[in-house]
């Protein structure tokens, strides 16, 4: 199965920001776990990362019209981007959020509230690099 894994804001900057939250994994070495633990798993997976919203939910409108699987780490966008839930509302392959710490533990009020929810069959967060693995495994069972 195709799945896409998708990064939202400021993931490029994986390694050198906030390293102390987000750990010291840069998006160019995270992207190359995903594509190692999908083939283990055997998924074809592509992993993408982008600033600008538009270009996220034309990629999830495509995922939604391939049928592909989306791992979707939608970052600032979860909590607030009611675009962002239409295009998760029209997904059919499994959706699966995750986030590298826990939104839930975090101080910030607005973090405990996720668009993205409603439409995942699972979340994982606060497993740092290793919840995209869970992510993909949660794909690979169905």
């Amino acid at each position: 199965m195709r799945t896409l894994v998708l990064n939202g804001p400021n993931l490029g900057r994986l390694g050198r920001r906030q390293p102390e939250i987000y750990g010291t994994t840069t998006h160019a070495q995270l992207a190359e776990q995903c594509l190692a633990w999908g083939a283990a798993l055997g998924l074809e997976v592509e992993v993408r990362q982008t600033n600008h919203e538009g270009v996220m939910l034309d990629w999830l409108n495509t995922a939604a019209d391939d049928g592909d699987a989306v791992v979707l780490n939608a970052a600032a966008w979860t909590h607030y981007s009611y675009a962002l839930l239409d295009a998760c509302a029209q997904l059919t392959a499994p959706l699966v959020e995750v986030h590298i710490s826990d939104p839930l533990q975090r101080p910030e009020e607005f973090r405990h509230t996720s668009v993205v929810t409603p439409y995942a069959v699972e979340v994982i967060a606060g497993h740092g690099i290793d919840g995209y693995r869970l992510a993909l495994e949660v794909v690979a069972r169905g």
